[in-house]
């Protein structure tokens, strides 16, 4: 029976920062979350009206350290502040293999990120955990 639902092992990401392909192995965790702006009316003479515009997208993922690529994508992005006082920004692409066996393609551009690593310890697995900022989030397929 084919399953009718995304169950979550159906979505994987890349990251692009300065035209190169970062390699993220072992994404563990997902999510996204649009941001609006209230907009709101309060004519004298009828009621009120309310609607959002809208303000990028939040979002974290996780990922079980394999390798030090989003350590270095950090030290460089700290260094190309530090050293040339530029602000770069990437591009993250979310595929989802939908159940019906097509792939949706989000594309989320003018990305800003933070990096936060697990504590470091005995017999203990590593996860990275990335916030980021997207100016736009696009339909790519």
């Amino acid at each position: 029976m084919v399953n009718p639902y995304s169950i979550g092992r159906d979505c994987r990401i890349t990251l692009l920062w300065n035209g190169s392909r970062i390699d993220l192995r072992d994404v563990t965790g997902f999510q996204s979350e649009q941001h609006t702006i209230i907009q709101r009316a309060t004519p004298l003479n009828g009621l009120p009206v309310e609607f959002n515009t809208p303000s990028g997208w939040r979002g974290v993922f996780t990922i079980a350290r394999a390798n030090a690529n989003l350590d270095s994508l950090v030290a460089a992005i700290e260094s190309a502040f530090w050293n040339a006082g530029s602000i770069g920004s990437g591009t993250l692409y979310q595929y989802i293999r939908e159940p019906d066996g097509t792939t949706t393609t989000w594309e989320y551009s003018g990305v800003s990120l933070s990096l936060k690593t697990d504590r470091w310890q005995a017999e203990g697995m590593i996860h990275q955990h990335v916030q980021f900022y997207a100016s736009l989030r696009s339909k790519i397929s």
